[in-house]
């Protein structure tokens, strides 16, 4: 198994290349986007809202201006929106006053432009000037028309000297405020609650999307690469970018990309929304944060590193585990146990440590993040408490800061952790398209489909699976329709190549492979390996049912299947199992024996009809029992078709109309049984080998 690649990081080029498999799922990745932004609004909205509770509500103090003093050059300038007009003075809120640089003010208080003691102004309408009554209507300061409603003032400090209903009346605006306060504060929430939820799911069903058609394009990318350039690659590893790289590209979607523009609106949410409050404490705030960035960009080249040695070691543990429990039956037989034990320990105790590693790495950042929120809120606290009592900030505005903050230190904190994942998405994404953008097919552009009679002809065939070093040398020979024709010859004489190219598995390089008379590069690839089938050396049965290993695609009636298994008589051992043709197979097949998985590989190949049946070694590993119910059944079945009959257990060709004998891929010897015993060449030495006794007994 291969060692996972980590890349350094993002990658603009693999990013663009990924976006583009979220066209198909524009609209959701449009809706997880707009709620984002909703979600992460009114996520900001929050403090501002308990900043306006506070200020408005909560504290509501009014500063007073003589009416003479209203039109200065430095109260014009000054955006006041909500002042209340009354007969003696203006009285303006607080928390609009900030505006005014701290010199400017105390300038103000010490000429009595404007007043340092607080004032509370309310509605003065007919039930509060019966709560007041004769014995506290002597604290109304001032009275007055404002929009067409009767308002007064009072000394904020004189409200704790009245009675806790006349108190409540005269506070019931701000009462009701606080009412309506709450209404939109909740609405907030369960926009964020809602609006977040909608961008999790719907950017979850986008990657599912996205990794279901990366899948479905990796998959029938290998379905048609050549074998000559898959058997370069190992099954681990094409099957680890299936599944486990696509996997990250579906953690990229939805763990990371959406977090993470969720997270970055946050911070420049966070910052934006405190620098609007209030510039003089957005700018104290801000000579906080540098000292994180630098400590951000310092663990992100260390959590880079430890997440590398973590991958490394992950890759050898597995590679170990893989080779180890394959091949268990030789640690056991060779009493290696303690040898494997060990050698096993020494790898895992260097993943521990470097699981160890990275965990130091957060370990030290999470309360180093921590720390400096801490600190960040601690100075905007001391310079707050500063401005406020300086009539730069109010209140409400101090506890908004302290909300954002913790606000824009939440992300920091989740961008850092993410970066791995970023990487590991990055590194699977790269490793994906490298095996996309790897494309090694057969040629498939033959058009022609006509009935197929059977005849094969092999015209000055060469080959070769590695350069310079040919398996198939000018070879000739031809079989007609309904022919049985044998190949023999010593191991690596070339004969399974035959039935690799007779169904284009490999290409030739020189010469020509004709079926009537046609090249089969004319054959669309589809149609001629419905024509030409074999049975392989090595039989491959799925894990599913026996039904549909015998018709692998085909829509055959339960008689249909029935008929083709008692063709090849695999019927009587499936009728002993205990579903019968619904008995699903193991894994390799493991709960039937070798004969019956030879049974059933022919009966697929009788399911399927082919003109031309290629049996290759596919009475090998037969017991003899089996093996003489496999030869009754294939002289019905090869009649009307043309077979080609390739073995090593020469007891089974015997009756071919021809065996071909090859020798270092060139066909050397050519006739019948009997034809060939009597020449006594390669033939006869093959026999003679194989049985240990005269050829004539």
């Amino acid at each position: 198994m291969e060692e996972e690649k980590v890349i350094s990081g993002y990658d603009p080029a693999i990013m663009r290349r990924l976006l583009r498999y979220t066209r198909p799922y524009w609209m959701l990745v449009a809706g997880a986007l707009i709620s984002l932004a909703i979600a992460t609004s009114a996520d900001l909205l929050l403090p501002v809202v308990i900043q306006r509770a506070v200020d408005r509500n909560l504290i509501a103090r009014y500063t007073r201006i003589p009416r003479e003093y209203v039109d200065l050059e430095e109260l014009r300038n000054v955006d006041i929106t909500d002042a209340v007009a009354l007969d003696e003075a203006i009285y303006v809120q607080d928390d609009e006053l900030v505006a005014l640089s701290g010199v400017m003010r105390r300038r103000l208080v010490e000429e009595g432009i404007l007043e340092e003691i607080g004032y509370y102004v309310f509605p003065y309408g007919e039930e509060t000037v019966r709560a007041f009554g004769e014995e506290y209507a002597p604290l109304v300061v001032d009275r007055g028309l404002h929009d067409g409603r009767r308002y007064a003032s009072i000394r904020a400090e004189t409200l704790d000297e009245l009675p806790s209903r006349t108190r409540r009346i005269v506070r019931q605006a701000d009462i009701d405020g606080l009412r309506r306060t709450t209404r939109l504060f909740l609405v907030l929430l369960f926009s964020v609650l809602g609006f977040t939820f909608s961008q999790l799911y719907l950017m979850a069903l986008a990657g599912q999307g996205v990794m279901k058609d990366l899948r479905l394009e990796l998959f029938d990318h290998v379905l048609h690469q050549r074998l000559g350039h898959l058997s370069q690659h190992p099954i681990g590893r094409l099957v680890t970018r299936v599944t486990n790289d696509v996997e990250t590209v579906n953690r990229l979607f939805t763990e990371v990309l959406i977090n993470l523009i969720s997270n970055v609106a946050k911070m420049v949410g966070s910052i934006a929304t405190i620098m609007l409050l209030n510039w003089r404490l957005g700018l104290v705030t801000l000579a906080t944060l540098p000292p994180v960035l630098l400590l951000t960009l310092f663990f992100r080249g260390r959590a880079r590193e430890a997440f590398r040695r973590v991958r490394m070691h992950v890759s050898r543990v597995n590679a170990y585990l893989s080779e180890h429990l394959s091949g268990m039956s030789v640690v056991q037989l060779f009493v290696q146990e303690s040898r494997a034990r060990r050698e096993f320990g020494e790898q895992n105790d260097k993943l521990m440590k470097a699981n160890l590693g990275e965990m130091y790495v957060f370990a030290v950042f999470r309360p180093l993040i921590d720390l400096f929120s801490s600190t960040s809120i601690a100075v905007i606290v001391y310079f707050g408490a500063y401005f406020l009592l300086s009539g730069l900030v109010s209140l409400g505005v101090l506890i908004a800061f302290v909300n954002l903050i913790r606000r824009f230190y939440r992300p920091v904190m989740a961008i850092s952790e993410q970066f791995t994942i970023v990487q590991s998405a990055m590194a699977g994404s790269e490793r994906v398209f490298a095996m996309l953008d790897d494309t090694d097919r057969i040629p498939d552009e033959g058009s022609l489909d006509r009935d197929v009679r059977g005849t094969v002809e092999f015209d000055h065939v060469w080959f070769s699976y590695k350069e310079n070093e040919p398996v198939i040398r000018d070879l000739s020979f031809k079989i007609e329709a309904g022919e049985t024709v044998a190949v023999v010859g010593y191991t690596g004489a070339g004969k399974t190549t035959i039935a690799n190219l007779l169904t284009r598995l490999w290409d030739i390089q020189k010469g020509s492979i004709r079926l009537d008379g046609v090249d089969i590069r004319h054959y669309p690839l589809e149609r001629l390996r419905t024509v030409v089938q074999p049975i392989q050396q090595d039989v491959f049965l799925f894990s599913d049912t026996i039904r549909n290993n015998i018709s692998l695609g085909l829509e055959l009636s339960d008689d249909q299947i029935a008929r083709v298994a008692r063709m090849v008589q695999a019927d009587s051992f499936i009728e002993r199992l205990p579903r019968k043709y619904n008995t699903v197979l193991a894994e390799g097949a493991t709960n039937i024996s070798t004969g019956e998985r030879q049974l059933l590989s022919f009966a697929r190949i009788l399911a399927h009809d082919p003109r031309i049946i290629i049996m290759d070694e596919a009475t090998s590993n037969i017991d003899t029992e089996t093996e003489q119910l496999i030869q009754h059944a294939v002289q019905t079945v090869m009649q009307d078709r043309t077979s080609l009959v390739i073995a090593h257990r020469l007891s089974t060709i015997r009756n071919a109309d021809r065996i071909l004998v090859l020798a270092e891929g060139r066909l050397v010897e050519e006739g019948t049984h009997d034809q060939l015993i009597a020449a006594g060449g390669i033939y006869y030495n093959l026999y003679r080998l194989q049985y240990q006794e005269s050829p004539q007994s």
